[in-house]
């Protein structure tokens, strides 16, 4: 039954994340946002909102570790698994033009950020607060560097303006609805795995939990990449990487301080961080993530999930 709680809800989550994306597209673009404006904001937090659900009740229903290990273990897997499953078809192309590395170094600043705040053993509400600060300030300085380049993004179709109102109504209920559902699911069913096999609830959310709500990203990018379509891959994962610290998280936070344990300071994000430094060399050299980079990094996945598993 555990295991149905886990599936059901993780496929909950998709769906219901697919149709809040779709719904908020079309009703962005129907009040006149730019398609810029929108895949900046938008599409970002639409694709990271079964994250958000499934760290903010996590933390309601007393499962800390689950909302943490859930950030922490979905960034691992964005940069491992989700750039390089999909490398495996077609190789994955980074601009050397300072756009991506800038967004990088700030993505590894975050990181390095939420290291210190573990350290201090709590993600109280200050510290959302200056998480959602930076956030917004990362955005407001991406948007002004757009202004006046021009914006191609295949994922953002312009005529989803004129879908009609009552139907962005429904996917924006489906999303809303359906996300906190799924999420209750996956959070139950995770929880009673962890406990009859004898792990931890961080082991859990660093690994089961974070897998199945980066699998709408997983199921994106290859897809795009049997299309021949994965120009924008490292960018997205870059910018979900950072909305998963600094909103996420900052967002849980301001709703409920999080404690947190000392293995996520020693060991859980710094594996994340040294995972985030893999795409270094590829970012300074502008090299393309080849198949054989990405039997790598997929390979190092599997290794992080069997260390968390074993370490905890």
């Amino acid at each position: 039954m555990s295991l149905l709680y886990v599936i059901g809800g993780a496929a909950l989550l998709i769906f219901a994340g697919d149709a809040l994306v779709r719904g908020a597209i079309a009703l962005a673009l129907k009040m006149g946002l730019s398609v810029a404006l929108v895949g900046l904001t938008v599409v970002a937090f639409g694709t990271s909102a079964p994250e958000l659900v499934i760290s903010v009740q996590a933390a309601l229903e007393g499962a800390p570790d689950i909302a943490l290990g859930n950030v922490v273990g979905s960034n691992v897997a964005n940069v491992l698994l989700v750039l390089g499953a999909p490398a495996l078809i077609a190789p994955i192309v980074t601009r050397d033009d300072g756009e991506g590395l800038r967004n990088y170094l700030f993505m590894v600043g975050a990181s390095l950020l939420l290291l210190a705040l573990a350290w201090m053993g709590n993600i109280g509400r200050i510290a959302g607060i200056v998480m959602l600060v930076l956030l917004c300030g990362f955005f407001w300085d991406a948007y002004r560097r757009s202004q006046g380049s021009p914006v191609v993004d295949d994922e953002i179709d312009p005529a989803s303006a004129a879908m009609p109102v009552g139907r962005i109504a429904v996917l924006l209920g489906v999303g809303l609805i359906g996300l906190p559902i799924g999420a209750h699911f996956l959070i139950e069913g995770a929880r009673e795995i962890a406990a009859s096999m004898g792990i931890s609830e961080a082991a859990i959310g660093l690994t089961l939990v974070a897998l199945g709500t980066s699998l709408p990203e997983l199921a994106a990018s290859l897809a795009a990449a049997w299309r021949g379509r994965m120009d924008m891959a490292l960018g997205n994962i870059i910018g979900s990487n950072i909305l998963n610290i600094l909103a996420i998280l900052g967002v849980t936070a301001l709703v409920l301080p999080i404690p947190v344990s000392r293995g996520f300071a020693t060991i859980d994000i710094p594996l994340m961080i040294v995972s985030t430094l893999v795409l270094l060399p590829y970012l300074v050299t502008g090299k393309a993530i080849g198949r054989r980079s990405g039997a790598l990094l997929v390979v190092l996945y599997l290794a992080f999930v069997a260390l968390v598993v074993a370490g905890n």
